[in-house]
């Protein structure tokens, strides 16, 4: 509920400290007297839109500051929440406007934007007039209203999470859809770059091994050319063993008689021979030590040559093409497996679509059944409006699928016999309106209510029948939530548990200003006997007054 409200020097207002009390308040005074000033102050602080001139003429700046006391579960709360502003015992709301036409807003002292003061004014409180364009009268909310009327809470987020359900199924099955298509056109190259890439079976470290391998294998091949020509420096025609020999014997056959000169001769000679023939042994045996193969170099440099080529077919690191093949075979199989899946997913859809529906076609018909019962119990309210005459329905129509369901509604009137029914803001004149959307919160009271509902002159151009049934009502509605209403009907008035009296003084013969009080009392019977006399209130007046107030 609304629990003060403070107003700083906007348009006659120099300062004003007002408490408001649960339950029914009402706000009289005379006619100018700057009632609709005070309603400019709130919606200000509400979220309404800045304007310089609501600044008392002579000052820089004008402030209203609005103190709710609201249950910790109200939305207002949720709203808050989600724009990170701590929440305290109380909900204080405040907007500054400067004469230069700039303004701030402020929750809990917080700075704020003035969009979200404007969604925290909508939960907080409804201004109901005869020309009223927000609340009951838009017919986007209708439906909302109708489910919070028939305790449709649970079915209706039902239906908004079998419809995100639906959504999110589809949106699997197309994704899937689109990866296999894709995958169908890659088939045929994974096919073969998966059979090519069996066939290579390449191993992670593998081109670091050949590369080793081939470069010990390229030493080995030089250290053989060096042995191959030191062995056919030994052997052939190059070799100098022949003739190392021939002359050893011909030196034999001639030794006799000259042995002294000649032995030492052949002996060196035989220790060369022997010394180059265990070289040319030892040159063998190196060979064969050796182990050097050319085939098996030229098979390590063709599998060198095929890893890298497929490296570079693939544009991958050779010592991934292991594992780019192993993920090939995986979206080899995942095309096979996707194509079940796709059944699969389709079936999700269907139902998940089937519970949609049928969860949609339920809460359609309790709406259906809460929209009778609401124009049952508005046609109640009608009669003691003076709107006996007139026909209250909800239009049902039936529309494309969503998260809400299949529904929607609107509020339609048919204010004489044989007139068209249509929308009820635009067939009702201000004062039928006013009376309608009284009848509705009436029987709303519990559904979709702001905490606290301002009713603005809605008793106007009625008569003292209809003024107490309205009196009444609000009485009745305000055992639901804060109820204030600005009227002049002495019969509204005299029903409320609340009486405040707005008035506009002069100070020092120039300066105008308006004032709000509390009244009760002697003062509270005396102002609804001048609502009910004018000008000059009588005795009569006082004792008609006194009769409002005791029934």
């Amino acid at each position: 509920m609304l629990s003060r409200l403070s107003v700083r020097n906007i348009v006659l207002i120099e300062a004003l400290d007002l408490a408001f009390a649960p339950g029914f308040t009402v706000l009289t005074g005379e006619t100018g007297a700057g009632k609709s000033i005070l309603l400019d102050a709130l919606a200000l602080a509400l979220g309404a839109k800045s304007d310089a001139s609501l600044v008392r003429t002579g000052e820089a700046q004008g402030s209203v500051t609005a103190t709710f006391l609201l249950p910790p579960t109200h939305p207002a709360f949720a709203v808050l929440d989600e724009v990170g502003v701590a929440r305290e015992d109380v909900l204080i709301v405040r907007r500054v406007q400067g004469s230069d036409g700039r303004a701030r807003a402020f929750v809990n002292d917080q700075p704020v934007s003035v969009s979200l003061l404007r969604a925290l004014g909508g939960l907080l409180v409804e201004v109901h007039g005869q020309h009223a364009d927000r609340g009951l009268m838009q017919p986007a909310a209708h439906r909302r209203l109708i489910d919070a009327y028939g305790g449709l809470g649970g079915e209706t987020a039902r239906v908004g999470a079998l419809w995100q359900a639906l959504k999110d199924a589809e949106a699997a099955l197309e994704a899937h859809e689109a990866k296999l298509a894709a995958a169908r056109e890659e088939a045929e190259f994974l096919r073969a770059a998966v059979a090519e890439l069996t066939a290579l079976d390449p191993e992670p470290g593998e081109e670091e091994r050949l590369t080793a391998g081939r470069q010990e294998m390229a030493a080995a091949e030089k250290v053989a050319g060096d042995l191959a020509e030191a062995a056919s420096s030994l052997e052939g025609g190059k070799s100098p063993i022949p003739a190392l020999a021939g002359v050893l014997r011909k030196l034999e056959r001639k030794r006799d008689g000259a042995e002294d000169t000649l032995t030492p001769v052949m002996d060196a000679l035989a220790a060369a021979l022997d010394a180059l023939e265990e070289a040319r042994t030892t040159i063998l045996e190196a060979q064969r030590a050796l182990d050097f193969d050319p085939g098996a170099m030229e098979g390590l440099e063709e599998r060198l040559f095929a890893l890298r080529a497929a490296s570079r077919k693939f544009k991958v690191p050779v010592d991934d093409l292991a594992d780019l093949a192993a993920r090939m075979a995986d979206e080899l199989t995942d095309l096979d497996a996707g194509e079940a899946r796709l059944d699969t997913l389709a079936q999700e859809v269907a139902a998940a679509e089937r519970s949609y529906r049928e969860a949609a076609a339920a809460l359609s018909e309790r709406r259906h059944a809460a929209a009778d019962r609401l124009e049952a119990a508005v046609m109640a309210e009608l009669k003691p409006l003076k709107l006996d005459k007139a026909i209250f329905s909800v239009r049902r129509e039936a529309v494309e699928p969503g998260p809400e369901g299949v529904d929607q509604m609107a509020f339609y009137v048919q204010t004489n016999p044989g007139s068209p029914a249509g929308p009820i803001m635009k067939i009702a004149s201000g004062g039928e309106l006013s009376r309608f959307l009284l009848a509705l919160k009436v029987c709303l009271a519990d559904a979709g209510s702001a905490s606290t509902l301002i009713f603005d002159e809605i008793d106007t151009g009625v008569g003292g029948a209809v003024s107490d049934a309205i009196g009444t009502r609000m009485a009745r509605l305000a055992d639901a939530v804060q109820v204030v209403s600005i009227t002049h009907a002495p019969q509204v008035a005299a029903r409320a548990g609340s009486h405040l009296l707005i008035a506009k003084t002069h100070q020092n013969g120039a300066t105008t200003a308006t004032s709000v009080r509390a009244i009760e009392g002697e003062e509270r019977r005396e102002e609804i006997a001048r609502m009910l006399a004018g000008a000059t209130v009588t005795d009569e007046a006082r004792r008609a007054a006194d009769k409002l107030i005791d029934a």
